[in-house]
């Protein structure tokens, strides 16, 4: 057990940084930057002593991508969004959907060459794809795009079936969970969208509505 120990604890705590990591994620908070730069500084270790090159390497642009995030989230704007404002849930602009594509398929192309002639990588295409779609979905997340949850489906996905060919079980059963959690993120977020919105537009009856609820709370009605 102790030998059992010492060979995936690393696997292990960084299982239970990501179940941090994903439930602030789906609860919008800025502190999933934090662990978001604790958490893949540990598993460029855990990637490297498993082979995994790419991963190693991606773990390194996430620890760098987490700082970006939080900077974004605490002072970055978006169109029409006041001063003093937080940075709002919206859907990624139309006008961004070619960009972000052939960014993702240069980023595949090169991810995958490099993988493939100068590491012993054994599935170059997967680890690349899932490098370069990573890519996308951390720049949707730090915009705060719910379709990052989409690109994070799909990552997340892929991701799990790989770890668990490399024989890292826990993080494979993580990147499965991460796949529930994302499909609901995609309801949490367009719940949280719409309620941002409906107290800009209507702010007095949204301060009416939430007086309401507290009063009924208090008096235990309802």
């Amino acid at each position: 057990m102790t030998d059992w120990l010492s060979f995936h604890w690393l696997d292990l705590t960084t299982t239970v940084l990501g179940l941090v990591y994903i439930w602030l994620e789906y609860r919008a908070s800025i502190a999933l930057w934090l662990v978001g730069i604790v958490m893949p500084a540990m598993d460029v270790v855990l990637y490297w002593q498993h082979g995994l090159y790419g991963d190693a390497g991606m773990a390194v642009y996430y620890t760098a991508a987490a700082i970006y995030g939080w900077l974004v989230w605490k002072f970055g704007h978006k169109h029409n969004q006041k001063a003093g404002d937080i940075l709002p849930i919206s859907y990624m602009p139309r006008r961004l959907y070619l960009p972000a594509t052939v960014f993702f398929l240069a980023a595949w192309a090169v991810t995958w060459f490099v993988l493939d002639r100068f590491t012993n990588s054994t599935i170059p295409v997967l680890y690349a794809f899932t490098n370069a779609l990573s890519f996308v979905g951390l720049w949707a997340l730090a915009r705060k795009y719910i379709e990052q949850w989409y690109f994070w489906i799909i990552v997340d996905g892929v991701s799990c079936y790989l770890y668990f060919i490399k024989d890292i079980p826990f993080k494979g059963g993580l990147y499965g969970l991460y796949v529930v959690i994302a499909v609901a993120g995609v309801f949490k977020w367009r719940r949280m969208m719409q309620q941002s919105r409906t107290a800009s537009e209507w702010p007095l009856i949204s301060r009416f509505t939430g007086f309401s609820s507290d009063l009924s709370k208090t008096l235990g009605v309802g």
